[in-house]
């Protein structure tokens, strides 16, 4: 054999070697099962309103306002008008930012429902939304959702 013809085979072995790791493994579990959420029905025993989130707002919304209102404040005029337009954009995009912020941290209302399986159960489920349940409702339980019936 020539030296070409070793190169060519080894060139081909090691095309076979690389490829063959890519491969992706065997499945030793079989394909994946999908398991329907579990269903029970209940009562609403209690409703309660909670509140999340509500942190101060940290100076970064302001700070990069600011950056950015000057950025664009720079943009306009020339000589001292210039200087001035950035200052006003400064100070206008860092009152926006931290308006932005706040309001992006302000406190979100959750409502946690507290639910008695027929089985005697107690189920404490979290919802953003409040579902007009009352105390008393009949309701289905599928996987985490609340339905009334």
């Amino acid at each position: 054999m020539t030296l070409r013809h070793h190169l060519l085979a080894s060139a081909m072995a090691a095309s076979a070697l690389l490829l063959g790791a890519c491969a992706p493994p065997p499945s030793y579990y079989g394909p994946a099962t999908y398991a329907p959420p579990r269903v029970q029905y209940g009562v609403v025993e209690a409703i309660d309103v909670m509140q999340a989130g509500g942190a101060p707002p940290s100076g970064a919304g302001a700070v990069i306002g600011g950056i950015a209102g000057g950025l664009i404040g720079h943009q306009i005029g020339s000589g001292s008008g210039n200087t001035a337009a950035t200052i006003a954009g400064a100070v206008g995009g860092a009152l926006v930012g931290n308006e932005v912020e706040r309001h992006n941290n302000a406190p979100v209302s959750r409502f946690r429902i507290s639910v008695r399986t027929d089985s005697g159960s107690t189920i404490q489920l979290i919802n953003p939304n409040d579902l007009n349940l009352r105390v008393g409702d009949r309701v289905r339980i599928e996987g985490n959702r609340v339905f009334r019936m």
